[in-house]
């Protein structure tokens, strides 16, 4: 009996404890899922019966009538946003007073990982944008593009010899030749490595990148816990990403800076940016007349990025950034041809467009291309801006509260200003406004149309942001809209793709991924163009 009252006490209080933390949006007039529906909507997506993007959705379409309402991370509260001009004046107008991510990964727990450009905050955060911003200009794209190329190439040839071997076509996972294509991208575009991963499929480049992409549901809870109980990180030396994992990146990035030093070798990547970023000798190129941004969906850099700094960095600060741009470009960038894959396939019509542009543009360049000639193509930029619209990888922004801010009245009946303080947290549903058919008519129909000349201006500013908005967006955006072209322009050039068996229509996001994956798998039959 002693038993059941202690047991009965405990609950008691651990009901008041919750009531009271759950009651903190209803006492300001912010509407929010009761208790049962926050704890339900966490525990779907942790034993992953529901995908993150399906609560954002349903939450947002459920507070239609409301600018902002409230959420639950277990008890941490976060403001989701609904109102567009509120968007814009937390990502660009306020910034200042939102400049900073909600990161649980610290240079205190985590001194390698915890100094990118992702988890820098303040001062910091704008000295190391404003030193990488000059590598991601147009004018460093265009010498990073025959490195995507070369790849492409190789891995093309090796599709194109494996279904000459078969039956005439090929059922593949189309995620699977994606991530490698983007894997070895990356190791030459930022490692200055030729990594072939077509042919030595389980090389180590490859197996550690895949090992950080995948985010088991071991680090959904270390992230949880490190995200309630920021000093666990430090007590029980909790990391996101093993030590292993950091030592190889640390020894393959120090390593080749010092083998380029000492044998002056210079490659247009990565590691030789970085290594001029340390000199202070990376600045911003002047944009010349002819050139041409990499398109609709290009992140602009901000005045921020545009400073001029002058600050010597360390091994590990340079190390930081180029792990970031691996994992961005090996997850996102994957993700986003995978969707584009499959949309081709069940929308024939499109890639037979697509395809006449590419054949027109191989006829007046005899056969190649450069980084002008593919961001010249209208419908190219038309397909992947559509792409990244319906499955766009970023399906959420998130901002941290630097300085207490009054974000106004949640709805048209509420009676006093909610006021946000300093360490609160804010997010903007991407994948839902994306979807929202006020913004994008028919939302869940593929249809680059959206994005044509005559239809574009159409769009409402600050509704579209797959590589975020303001000052924080993704530095990498020009590099990722290339080289998502790129390998759109090599694979449909040389192969026809189409539904196979297994293809699951229409696509649907798998709940047993905390990423963006197709249920059931991106699965595309593949065949070999017959020549007209």
């Amino acid at each position: 009996m002693l038993i059941w009252i202690i047991l009965g006490c405990l609950f008691g209080a651990l009901y008041m404890y919750l009531r009271q933390v759950y009651s903190f949006f209803e006492k300001r007039g912010v509407k929010t899922p009761n208790i049962i529906s926050s704890f339900g909507a966490i525990l779907d997506i942790l034993l992953q019966r529901k995908h993150t993007t399906d609560s954002l959705y349903t939450n947002y379409n459920r507070f239609s009538d409301q600018r902002f309402y409230g959420l639950f991370t277990i008890t941490i509260p976060t403001v989701e946003i609904r109102d567009i001009e509120l968007i814009k004046r937390i990502a660009i107008k306020d910034f200042e007073y939102f400049h900073d991510h909600n990161t649980v990964i610290s240079e205190e727990t985590d001194p390698l990982f915890g100094k990118n450009l992702l988890s820098l905050k303040g001062q910091k955060w704008k000295d190391m944008r404003s030193t990488l911003s000059p590598a991601f200009t147009s004018s460093k794209m265009k010498l990073m593009l025959p490195l995507m190329v070369e790849v492409g190439d190789r891995i093309i040839f090796s599709l194109k010899k494996k279904i000459e071997e078969s039956q005439g076509y090929l059922d593949i996972d189309m995620k699977d030749l994606t991530t490698r294509y983007a894997n070895d991208v990356i190791a030459s575009c930022a490692f200055g490595l030729k990594v072939e991963s077509d042919k030595d499929e389980n090389n180590k480049f490859y197996t550690i990148g895949k090992s950080i992409a995948s985010f088991k549901v071991s680090q959904i809870f270390i992230f949880l816990t490190l995200l309630l109980f920021p000093k666990a990180g430090k007590i029980f030396d909790l990391s996101l990403f093993p030590k292993k994992v950091q030592d190889f990146y640390r020894t393959l990035v120090k390593e080749t800076m010092q083998t380029r030093e000492l044998q002056k070798i210079v490659r247009p990547d990565m590691i030789h940016l970085l290594l001029e970023a340390k000199k202070g000798k990376l600045t911003h190129d002047q944009k010349s007349s002819q050139d041409k941004d990499a398109g609709f969906a290009t992140a602009e850099e901000s005045s921020i990025g545009q400073n001029q700094i002058n600050k010597v960095w360390t091994d590990d600060d340079l190390c930081a950034q180029v792990i970031l741009f691996f994992m961005a470009g090996f997850e996102s960038v994957s993700t986003a041809m995978s969707f584009l894959m499959y949309e081709l396939a069940v929308n024939p019509d499109v890639q037979e467009k697509l395809y006449q542009e590419i054949k027109e543009n191989e006829a007046k360049n005899n056969g190649k291309f450069d980084y002008n000639s593919i961001q010249n193509m209208v419908y190219m930029d038309m397909v992947v801006s559509e792409t990244l619209r319906l499955w766009t990888a970023g399906f959420a922004l998130d901002r941290c509260c630097t300085k207490d801010y009054n974000l106004g009245k949640p709805n048209d009946e509420a009676t006093e200003d909610f006021i946000i303080h300093k360490g609160q947290s804010v997010q903007i549903p991407v994948w839902a406004i994306h979807r929202d058919p006020k913004y994008f008519p028919n939302p869940n129909k593929f249809d680059p149309e959206r994005f044509s000349e005559k239809n574009k201006h159409n769009i409402k500013p600050f509704t579209y942001m797959p590589f975020g908005l303001g000052p924080r967006n993704c530095i990498g955006s020009r590099f990722a809209l290339c080289e998502i072209k790129v390998m759109a322009y090599q694979i449909l050039n040389s192969i026809e793709v189409s539904p196979s068996n297994k293809t699951v229509i229409p696509a649907k996001v798998d709940p047993t991924s905390f990423n963006l994956r197709a249920k059931g798998g991106h699965w595309t039959r593949v065949k070999i163009r017959k020549e007209v």
